[in-house]
Protein backbone atom coordinates (compact mmCIF):
# COMPACT_ATOMS: atom_id res chain seq x y z
CA UNK A 1 0.00 0.00 0.00
CA UNK A 2 1.44 3.36 -1.04
CA UNK A 3 1.20 6.57 0.94
CA UNK A 4 -1.89 8.62 -0.05
CA UNK A 5 -0.90 11.12 -2.72
CA UNK A 6 -2.43 14.06 -0.87
CA UNK A 7 -0.18 13.52 2.17
CA UNK A 8 1.61 16.77 3.06
CA UNK A 9 5.19 15.81 3.98
CA UNK A 10 7.79 17.79 5.90
CA UNK A 11 11.35 16.52 6.32
CA UNK A 12 13.44 17.93 9.14
CA UNK A 13 17.13 17.38 8.38
CA UNK A 14 18.38 17.26 4.79
CA UNK A 15 21.39 15.00 4.99
CA UNK A 16 21.98 11.80 3.06
CA UNK A 17 18.87 9.98 4.32
CA UNK A 18 16.57 12.99 4.56
CA UNK A 19 17.62 14.03 1.07
CA UNK A 20 17.07 10.52 -0.27
CA UNK A 21 13.57 10.46 1.25
CA UNK A 22 12.89 13.81 -0.43
CA UNK A 23 14.11 12.55 -3.81
CA UNK A 24 11.98 9.41 -3.68
CA UNK A 25 8.82 11.18 -2.56
CA UNK A 26 9.13 14.20 -4.87
CA UNK A 27 9.81 11.93 -7.84
CA UNK A 28 6.49 10.20 -7.14
CA UNK A 29 4.55 13.43 -7.04
CA UNK A 30 4.29 14.13 -3.33
CA UNK A 31 4.49 17.66 -1.98
CA UNK A 32 7.67 17.71 0.10
CA UNK A 33 9.09 20.61 2.07
CA UNK A 34 12.14 20.58 4.31
CA UNK A 35 13.66 22.37 7.26
CA UNK A 36 17.41 22.02 7.74
CA UNK A 37 20.27 23.93 9.35
CA UNK A 38 22.65 24.52 6.45
CA UNK A 39 21.83 27.21 3.86
CA UNK A 40 23.90 25.28 1.31
CA UNK A 41 21.62 22.25 1.78
CA UNK A 42 18.57 24.44 1.22
CA UNK A 43 20.07 25.84 -1.98
CA UNK A 44 21.06 22.42 -3.27
CA UNK A 45 17.69 20.81 -2.54
CA UNK A 46 15.74 23.62 -4.21
CA UNK A 47 18.03 23.87 -7.23
CA UNK A 48 18.01 20.10 -7.72
CA UNK A 49 14.22 20.05 -7.47
CA UNK A 50 14.09 17.39 -4.78
CA UNK A 51 11.76 19.49 -2.60
CA UNK A 52 9.02 22.00 -3.31
CA UNK A 53 10.59 24.36 -0.81
CA UNK A 54 13.14 24.37 2.01
CA UNK A 55 14.18 26.71 4.79
CA UNK A 56 16.72 27.08 7.57
CA UNK A 57 13.96 28.63 9.67
CA UNK A 58 11.58 26.52 11.75
CA UNK A 59 8.41 27.37 9.85
CA UNK A 60 5.37 27.04 12.12
CA UNK A 61 3.02 27.19 9.11
CA UNK A 62 4.77 24.27 7.39
CA UNK A 63 4.66 22.26 10.60
CA UNK A 64 0.95 22.96 11.01
CA UNK A 65 0.17 21.98 7.42
CA UNK A 66 2.13 18.73 7.47
CA UNK A 67 0.32 15.40 7.77
CA UNK A 68 3.59 13.51 8.13
CA UNK A 69 6.88 14.85 9.52
CA UNK A 70 10.07 12.83 9.07
CA UNK A 71 12.93 13.68 11.42
CA UNK A 72 16.24 12.75 9.79
CA UNK A 73 18.48 13.98 12.61
CA UNK A 74 21.07 12.59 15.02
CA UNK A 75 19.27 11.23 18.10
CA UNK A 76 20.34 14.01 20.48
CA UNK A 77 19.46 16.72 17.94
CA UNK A 78 16.05 15.11 17.41
CA UNK A 79 15.38 15.23 21.16
CA UNK A 80 16.61 18.81 21.40
CA UNK A 81 14.44 19.86 18.46
CA UNK A 82 11.31 18.42 20.07
CA UNK A 83 12.21 20.05 23.39
CA UNK A 84 12.49 23.44 21.72
CA UNK A 85 9.90 23.29 18.94
CA UNK A 86 7.62 20.37 19.77
CA UNK A 87 4.85 22.71 20.88
CA UNK A 88 4.42 23.70 17.23
CA UNK A 89 3.25 20.20 16.29
CA UNK A 90 -0.50 20.10 15.72
CA UNK A 91 -3.06 17.38 16.54
CA UNK A 92 -3.49 14.83 13.79
CA UNK A 93 0.14 14.98 12.70
CA UNK A 94 2.10 11.74 12.48
CA UNK A 95 5.81 12.00 13.30
CA UNK A 96 8.43 9.43 12.35
CA UNK A 97 12.23 9.25 12.32
CA UNK A 98 15.24 7.48 10.81
CA UNK A 99 17.42 7.07 13.90
CA UNK A 100 19.47 3.90 14.40
CA UNK A 101 18.57 3.37 18.08
CA UNK A 102 15.11 3.29 19.56
CA UNK A 103 14.79 2.49 23.29
CA UNK A 104 16.91 5.51 24.24
CA UNK A 105 14.67 8.02 22.49
CA UNK A 106 11.15 6.72 21.78
CA UNK A 107 9.83 7.17 25.32
CA UNK A 108 11.32 10.66 25.60
CA UNK A 109 9.80 11.82 22.33
CA UNK A 110 6.39 10.32 23.06
CA UNK A 111 6.32 12.07 26.43
CA UNK A 112 7.21 15.47 24.97
CA UNK A 113 4.95 15.72 21.93
CA UNK A 114 1.55 17.41 22.32
CA UNK A 115 -1.68 15.45 22.75
CA UNK A 116 -3.09 14.35 19.41
CA UNK A 117 0.34 14.02 17.80
CA UNK A 118 1.64 10.50 17.28
CA UNK A 119 5.27 9.43 17.03
CA UNK A 120 5.83 6.11 15.27
CA UNK A 121 9.52 5.27 14.99
CA UNK A 122 11.17 3.62 11.99
CA UNK A 123 14.66 2.71 10.81
CA UNK A 124 15.62 2.65 7.11
CA UNK A 125 18.42 0.09 6.84
CA UNK A 126 20.21 1.92 4.05
CA UNK A 127 23.11 4.29 3.69
CA UNK A 128 26.38 5.14 2.00
CA UNK A 129 29.88 6.04 3.13
CA UNK A 130 29.38 9.66 2.08
CA UNK A 131 27.21 12.31 3.68
CA UNK A 132 25.11 15.31 2.88
CA UNK A 133 22.10 16.01 0.68
CA UNK A 134 24.35 16.39 -2.37
CA UNK A 135 25.08 12.66 -2.10
CA UNK A 136 21.45 11.65 -1.61
CA UNK A 137 20.14 8.88 -3.83
CA UNK A 138 16.83 7.09 -3.43
CA UNK A 139 18.38 4.09 -5.18
CA UNK A 140 19.90 3.11 -1.83
CA UNK A 141 16.45 1.95 -0.71
CA UNK A 142 16.06 -0.68 -3.43
CA UNK A 143 16.74 -4.13 -2.02
CA UNK A 144 17.02 -2.71 1.52
CA UNK A 145 15.04 -3.32 4.71
CA UNK A 146 12.81 -0.87 6.58
CA UNK A 147 11.90 -1.53 10.20
CA UNK A 148 8.90 -0.03 11.99
CA UNK A 149 9.19 -0.07 15.80
CA UNK A 150 5.76 0.51 17.35
CA UNK A 151 4.95 0.74 21.04
CA UNK A 152 1.69 0.28 22.93
CA UNK A 153 1.06 4.02 22.44
CA UNK A 154 0.82 3.69 18.66
CA UNK A 155 -2.44 3.31 16.79
CA UNK A 156 -3.01 0.84 13.93
CA UNK A 157 -3.57 3.79 11.60
CA UNK A 158 -0.18 5.37 12.35
CA UNK A 159 1.60 2.02 12.06
CA UNK A 160 -0.06 1.44 8.67
CA UNK A 161 0.93 4.95 7.54
CA UNK A 162 4.56 4.35 8.56
CA UNK A 163 4.62 0.98 6.80
CA UNK A 164 3.19 2.55 3.66
CA UNK A 165 5.95 5.19 3.78
CA UNK A 166 8.56 2.43 3.65
CA UNK A 167 6.78 0.75 0.75
CA UNK A 168 6.44 4.04 -1.14
CA UNK A 169 10.14 4.78 -0.67
CA UNK A 170 10.91 1.50 -2.44
CA UNK A 171 12.25 -0.71 0.34
CA UNK A 172 12.28 -4.40 -0.51
CA UNK A 173 11.02 -5.53 2.88
CA UNK A 174 9.03 -3.71 5.56
CA UNK A 175 8.93 -5.37 8.98
CA UNK A 176 8.01 -4.60 12.57
CA UNK A 177 10.03 -5.06 15.75
CA UNK A 178 9.48 -3.80 19.25
CA UNK A 179 12.09 -1.17 20.20
CA UNK A 180 14.03 -3.47 22.54
CA UNK A 181 14.33 -6.23 19.94
CA UNK A 182 15.25 -3.67 17.29
CA UNK A 183 18.18 -2.41 19.34
CA UNK A 184 19.33 -5.97 20.00
CA UNK A 185 19.27 -6.80 16.27
CA UNK A 186 20.95 -3.53 15.28
CA UNK A 187 23.73 -4.06 17.82
CA UNK A 188 24.67 -7.23 15.93
CA UNK A 189 23.76 -6.50 12.31
CA UNK A 190 24.96 -2.90 12.07
CA UNK A 191 26.89 -1.58 15.05
CA UNK A 192 29.09 -4.65 15.57
CA UNK A 193 29.97 -4.77 11.88
CA UNK A 194 31.10 -1.15 12.00
CA UNK A 195 33.20 -1.92 15.10
CA UNK A 196 34.85 -4.83 13.28
CA UNK A 197 35.59 -2.72 10.21
CA UNK A 198 37.12 0.06 12.30
CA UNK A 199 39.20 -2.42 14.33
CA UNK A 200 40.50 -4.04 11.14
CA UNK A 201 41.63 -0.69 9.78
CA UNK A 202 43.40 0.23 13.03
CA UNK A 203 44.98 -3.17 13.76
CA UNK A 204 47.78 -2.92 11.20
CA UNK A 205 49.91 0.19 10.72
CA UNK A 206 51.67 -0.96 7.54
CA UNK A 207 51.65 2.22 5.40
CA UNK A 208 51.43 0.41 2.05
CA UNK A 209 48.46 -1.90 2.66
CA UNK A 210 46.61 -0.31 -0.23
CA UNK A 211 49.32 -1.58 -2.60
CA UNK A 212 48.74 -5.20 -1.64
CA UNK A 213 45.08 -5.56 -0.75
CA UNK A 214 42.46 -7.54 -2.63
CA UNK A 215 38.69 -7.32 -2.95
CA UNK A 216 38.02 -9.28 0.24
CA UNK A 217 39.67 -6.66 2.44
CA UNK A 218 38.05 -3.80 0.53
CA UNK A 219 34.61 -5.39 0.85
CA UNK A 220 35.03 -6.16 4.54
CA UNK A 221 36.20 -2.66 5.42
CA UNK A 222 33.89 -0.63 3.17
CA UNK A 223 32.03 0.75 6.18
CA UNK A 224 35.25 1.73 7.96
CA UNK A 225 34.86 5.11 6.24
CA UNK A 226 32.70 6.23 9.12
CA UNK A 227 31.00 9.33 10.48
CA UNK A 228 32.59 9.37 13.93
CA UNK A 229 30.08 11.84 15.40
CA UNK A 230 27.01 9.85 14.44
CA UNK A 231 28.33 6.35 15.09
CA UNK A 232 29.93 7.09 18.44
CA UNK A 233 26.59 8.52 19.59
CA UNK A 234 24.71 5.44 18.34
CA UNK A 235 27.21 3.10 20.03
CA UNK A 236 26.84 4.85 23.40
CA UNK A 237 23.05 4.94 23.22
CA UNK A 238 23.05 1.17 22.69
CA UNK A 239 26.11 0.44 24.83
CA UNK A 240 24.87 -2.55 26.83
CA UNK A 241 23.65 -4.50 23.82
CA UNK A 242 26.68 -3.62 21.69
CA UNK A 243 29.18 -4.64 24.38
CA UNK A 244 27.38 -7.99 24.65
CA UNK A 245 27.66 -8.52 20.90
CA UNK A 246 31.36 -7.58 20.89
CA UNK A 247 31.94 -10.12 23.66
CA UNK A 248 30.06 -12.82 21.73
CA UNK A 249 31.99 -12.08 18.54
CA UNK A 250 35.30 -12.09 20.42
CA UNK A 251 34.40 -15.53 21.74
CA UNK A 252 33.79 -16.90 18.24
CA UNK A 253 37.00 -15.35 16.92
CA UNK A 254 38.90 -16.88 19.82
CA UNK A 255 37.27 -20.24 19.05
CA UNK A 256 38.62 -20.06 15.50
CA UNK A 257 42.02 -19.06 16.90
CA UNK A 258 42.00 -22.11 19.20
CA UNK A 259 41.14 -24.47 16.31
CA UNK A 260 43.91 -22.91 14.24
CA UNK A 261 46.50 -23.11 17.03
CA UNK A 262 45.55 -26.75 17.66
CA UNK A 263 45.52 -27.49 13.91
CA UNK A 264 41.99 -28.81 14.33
CA UNK A 265 41.04 -28.65 10.66
CA UNK A 266 37.76 -30.52 11.14
CA UNK A 267 36.45 -27.92 13.56
CA UNK A 268 37.64 -25.05 11.35
CA UNK A 269 35.81 -26.58 8.39
CA UNK A 270 32.70 -27.02 10.51
CA UNK A 271 32.64 -23.31 11.36
CA UNK A 272 33.18 -22.45 7.69
CA UNK A 273 30.32 -24.71 6.57
CA UNK A 274 27.96 -23.09 9.08
CA UNK A 275 29.14 -19.65 7.96
CA UNK A 276 28.60 -20.46 4.28
CA UNK A 277 25.08 -21.78 4.85
CA UNK A 278 24.03 -18.81 6.96
CA UNK A 279 25.56 -16.25 4.59
CA UNK A 280 23.62 -17.69 1.65
CA UNK A 281 20.40 -16.50 3.29
CA UNK A 282 21.55 -12.89 2.98
CA UNK A 283 22.16 -12.90 -0.78
CA UNK A 284 19.84 -10.38 -2.39
CA UNK A 285 17.54 -11.80 -5.02
CA UNK A 286 17.86 -9.74 -8.21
Amino acid sequence: MNLPKDTEILIVGLGLIGGSYARALTRQGYRVRAITREPSSVDYAKNAGIVEDASVEVRADWIAEADLIVFALYPHIFVEWIEEHGHLLTPGTVVTDVTGVKTAIIGRIQEMIPNGVEFIAAHPMAGREVYGVENSDDGIFRGANYIVTPTEKNTPAAIALCRSLGETLGFARVSELDPEKHDEMIAFLSQLTHCIAVALMTSNTEPHLVDYTGDSFRDLTRIARINEDMWSELFLLNKKKLVAEIDAFSGELNRMRTYLADENIDKMKEMMRISTARRALFDKKV
